[in-house]
């Protein structure tokens, strides 16, 4: 039997001072999860705003994946299985 789900995701992006915050919210519909992540223009280097975004983005994708992973072992935890094979 075919199932389809929606899971919705926002991308949330916040310069100050020659720095980048990413924050990716995911909606499952029964969980929200954060991601964080972090970019710096380094001094001497050219201030270029989409590479900040795109790496405080990826890293935030990446901290999300991770605490997506988590929350998968825990309930496979829940429900008498132990998780094996699963990076966090």
């Amino acid at each position: 039997m075919l199932h389809t789900r929606k899971w919705q995701a926002e991308v949330f992006l916040f310069e100050q001072d020659g720095q980048t915050r990413a924050d990716v919210v995911l909606s499952t519909g029964e969980n929200t999860l954060h991601g964080n992540g972090t970019a710096r223009c380094h001094p001497g280097e050219g201030d270029v705003p989409e590479i900040g975004d795109e790496l405080a983005v990826g890293r935030a994708l990446i901290d999300l994946g991770r605490k997506l992973i988590g929350t998968a072992a825990e309930d496979l935890e829940g429900v008498g299985v132990h998780p094996t094979g699963l990076q966090s």
